[in-house]
C-alpha cells in the first residue's frame, strides 16, 4: 500500500466475532492464562489506571488476549501478578500494546524490568499508510469494518463490582490488538518496511525509558535557557527536590510546586521562607514541611562548585534565513517521502524542520528510529552543508558536496 491508498479500502473481514473470555480473581487462573500466552508467543496487552491525584498510576485493570481467549485481570483482588510479570519479560513472548508507553510504564514500575519484545500497532499503522497517532478504534474500524463503542473512557476503575458493559468495553481494547498485528506486519513486510520499526521498538523496551532520575528533571521544564549556570544548578536541585517530595507524597509534580514557580525559585534564590512565600504561585502550606526542604535544596544548588554546573544546549543562531532553510529542508523531505512512498506530514512536519534548523538535536523526532534513517541524518547534513539539491532534468537530486 502507498501513501495516496486508503487504509480503510483494504479492511479484512472481522478475526474476532468467535472467541472466550475470563475474569480472572486469583493466582491459579493468572498462572493458567499464562502458559496459554507462552504457547501462543504472542500476548495483547492494555491496562486501565488512573493518577489525576497521584505521581504514580494507580492500576485498576489488566486486559489481556492470547490465541482465542481474552481475559480480565483484576490487581485489586490478586496478591500476587508475578506469574504475568514473568511473561511480560519473556523474550520468547512478543507483547502487542496500542500506544503502549503508559502501559509499559506501569509494567516496569510492577517489576522493576522492561517488557521485551514488544510490538506497538500505533507506531506501525504510521508506516502502513494510516494517520500519525492513529487511535485503536480508528485503526480496527480501518482494518476490519468493526466499530468499537468508547463511551466508558472516562469510567471510574477503582469501582467494583464492575458492569457487563465496563467489561466489554475493556475487552475490546485488546480483542483486536493481535489481529492487527498480523495484518500490519503483512502490509509492513510487503513493502520491505517491517525492519523500519526495529529501532522504535528497541527503545521501548529500554528501562532507561521508564527509570526517573530526580537530577535530570530539570531538563523537562521551559525557559531554562534564559538561566545563567548557577541558577540552573538551583534550578536542578530543587527539580530533585520537588521529584522525591511527589513520589514521597504520592502527589502530582505540579501540586507541589509548578514548574513555572520552580523556574522563579532557580532565578531568584531565595535564602529565607519570607522570600520564598514572595514567590508568584508558591503555596507554603502545599510543600509539606513549611517550605525548609525547598529552601534547603536552593542551599545546595547555590554550594555547587562552579566546575560542576549543568549546561544546557543553547540553540545556534547562526542561520539568519530560517525561513529560508527550512523551505529547503523540506523540498529534502518531499524526495525523500517520495522514494519510500510516505506521506510528507508523517515523515517530518514544519514544526520538526524548525527545530531542527535551530539546532535541536537530542529531542528531535526526526534523529530517531526510521525517520532517522530515512531522512533524519541528510537534514543534518544539508543544514550543515555537507549535502546540496539540485536540478537534474526537471527533478530534484540530492548529493554530497565537497565538504564531506
Amino acid at each position: 500500500m502507498t501513501a495516496n491508498d486508503s487504509p480503510a479500502d483494504t479492511a479484512v473481514a472481522d478475526p474476532c466475532r468467535t472467541g472466550t473470555h475470563v475474569y480472572i480473581h486469583d493466582t491459579d487462573a493468572l498462572s493458567a492464562f499464562c502458559d496459554i500466552a507462552r504457547a501462543s508467543g504472542r500476548i495483547a496487552l492494555d491496562t486501565e489506571f488512573m493518577r489525576e491525584k497521584t505521581y504514580w498510576a494507580r492500576l485498576c485493570l489488566i486486559q489481556v488476549a492470547a490465541g482465542e481467549e481474552a481475559a480480565i485481570i483484576d490487581p485489586f483482588e490478586i496478591d500476587d501478578l508475578q506469574p504475568l510479570l514473568d511473561v511480560f519479560s519473556d523474550e520468547d513472548v512478543l507483547k502487542v500494546l496500542h500506544a503502549g508507553s503508559q502501559d509499559l510504564e506501569i509494567i516496569f514500575r510492577l517489576s522493576g524490568k522492561a517488557a521485551s519484545p514488544v510490538f506497538d500497532t500505533q507506531v506501525a499503522a504510521t508506516l502502513a499508510g494510516f494517520p500519525s497517532q492513529v487511535g485503536y478504534a480508528r485503526l480496527v474500524q480501518d482494518l476490519f469494518g468493526v466499530a468499537i463503542d468508547k463511551s466508558d473512557t472516562f469510567t471510574d476503575w477503582a469501582r467494583r463490582p464492575l458492569t457487563p458493559a465496563q467489561i466489554e468495553y475493556a475487552l475490546m481494547d485488546v480483542r483486536y490488538l493481535e489481529p492487527a498485528y498480523l495484518e500490519l506486519t503483512q502490509r509492513l513486510e510487503r513493502e520491505d518496511r517491517l525492519s523500519w520499526l526495529t529501532a522504535d521498538f528497541a527503545r521501548m523496551s529500554d528501562p532507561a525509558l521508564y527509570e526517573v532520575v530526580p537530577e535530570q528533571q530539570f531538563r523537562r521544564l521551559k525557559r531554562i535557557s534564559t538561566l545563567t549556570r548557577r541558577q540552573l544548578g538551583v534550578l536542578q536541585t530543587v527539580a530533585a527536590w520537588r521529584e522525591r517530595e511527589a513520589m514521597r507524597r504520592d502527589l502530582p509534580r505540579r501540586w507541589v510546586v509548578g514548574d513555572e514557580t520552580l523556574v522563579e525559585v532557580a532565578r531568584r534564590r531565595p535564602e529565607t521562607l519570607a522570600a520564598l512565600a514572595d514567590i508568584r504561585g508558591l503555596n507554603p502550606r502545599s510543600l509539606g514541611d513549611g517550605g525548609s526542604g525547598l529552601l534547603e535544596a536552593v542551599s545546595t544548588g547555590c554550594a555547587v562548585a562552579e566546575a560542576d554546573l549543568p549546561r544546557v544546549d543553547r540553540k545556534p543562531r547562526t542561520i539568519v534565513d530560517i525561513e529560508g532553510v527550512v523551505e529547503l529542508m523540506g523540498a529534502l523531505v518531499r524526495v525523500r517521502a517520495s522514494e519510500h512512498s510516505i506521506a510528507v506530514p508523517l515523515l517530518a512536519t514544519r514544526s520538526d524542520l524548525e527545530r531542527l534548523a535551530s539546532g535541536e538535536r537530542t529531542e528531535s523526532p526526526l534523529l530517531a528510529g526510521w525517520r532517522r534513517s530515512i531522512v533524519g541524518d541528510d537534514l543534518v547534513r544539508l543544514v550543515e552543508g555537507a549535502l546540496t539539491l539540485r536540478v537534474a532534468d526537471g527533478k530534484i537530486v540530492v548529493q554530497a558536496t565537497d565538504a564531506e
